[in-house]
């Protein structure tokens, strides 16, 4: 083979290997958003939007909403009362991943059956039951809330005629009874699934606060809960030490800036800083959960 058809040989292989990694790049920038959705910037976007500014998704009035989202008088939003019911469950808590031991001490749960929201109370919903708080924000409403603080959180379930989950309540949700590394199953903590990693990757890049609620179902339960992995932390109620120190405030669920995939598995739990508890931190937000009656 003569020198210049080697080169040529080579060059062509060369621009078939970055038109793969171009394809292979524009296929991941899409991949991560559900159908419906289309990404912008870090953001996952319902498709027709009119982007007032990067990572802000301003739907274009009068545009149809993707699933699950739905058209509200501040464009697209989480659905109000959409709840999932969680029967009581006993959680084995620790044993059945081998990266929790020595991090979570074994125990076992009995958690009696509840309801939850299906979604993470959005920007848009938080402005309707909490009077004045900050973190309501109808220019992106379909956004989790977040810089949530511990009491406002509580005050938002209470006006809706619930409360915040206990510790146990949001791991039987998530995890269920083994329960599962991640809320969708043991494997697979891609950026399809969950919003996370996108301040400064793996996911993305240059975001400055959470996801649209419900533009990654392939990281649902199988009850249907969406983005208990990532996108925001979750306020908890922890119990109370018997010593009579404070009661620990907590969050789970890793974070739209979380970078390990190991911190979006569901016995992890933080207990959150004092500035956090009083809101600001642009990563923490909530849902509510609500009583339900025994069955017979």
């Amino acid at each position: 083979m003569s020198r210049a058809r080697g080169a040529a040989f080579a060059i062509a292989g060369l621009l078939a290997i970055v038109g793969v990694v171009v394809a292979v790049r524009t296929s991941n920038d899409a991949a991560p958003c559900g159908d419906g959705f289309t990404r912008d910037g870090p953001r996952c976007c319902p498709a027709r939007t009119a982007a007032s500014k990067r990572g802000s998704c301003a739907v274009e009035r009068g545009a149809a909403c993707p699933s699950p989202l739905v058209p509200t008088d501040h464009g697209c939003d989480a659905p109000e009362h959409d709840v999932v019911d969680v029967p009581a469950t006993t959680v084995i808590v620790g044993p059945s991943d081998w990266e929790a031991e020595g991090r979570v001490p074994p125990r076992t749960a009995v958690v009696a059956s509840f309801a939850i929201d299906r979604f993470e109370v959005t920007a848009g919903r938080a402005c309707a039951h909490v009077e004045g708080a900050s973190f309501c924000d109808v220019s992106d409403p379909s956004r989790a809330a977040s810089g949530v603080s511990f009491e406002q959180a509580r005050a938002y379930c209470r006006a809706r005629g619930g409360r915040l989950p206990t510790d146990d309540e949001w791991l039987a949700a998530a995890g269920g009874d083994r329960p599962r590394r991640y809320p969708w199953g043991d494997t697979g903590a891609v950026c399809r699934r969950a919003a996370w990693g996108l301040e400064s990757g793996p996911c993305g890049e240059g975001a400055t606060g959470p996801d649209t609620v419900g533009s990654h179902p392939e990281g649902a339960t199988p009850l249907g809960i969406h983005d208990l992995a990532g996108n925001v932390a979750e306020w908890v109620e922890a119990p109370c030490p018997e010593s009579g120190t404070a009661c620990p405030r907590v969050v789970r669920g890793g974070a739209w800036k979380t970078r390990l995939a190991t911190e979006l598995r569901t016995w992890l739990r933080r207990e959150a800083a004092t500035e956090s508890i009083r809101g600001g931190d642009a990563t923490i937000g909530f849902r509510c959960v609500y009583d339900r009656a025994p069955s017979p």
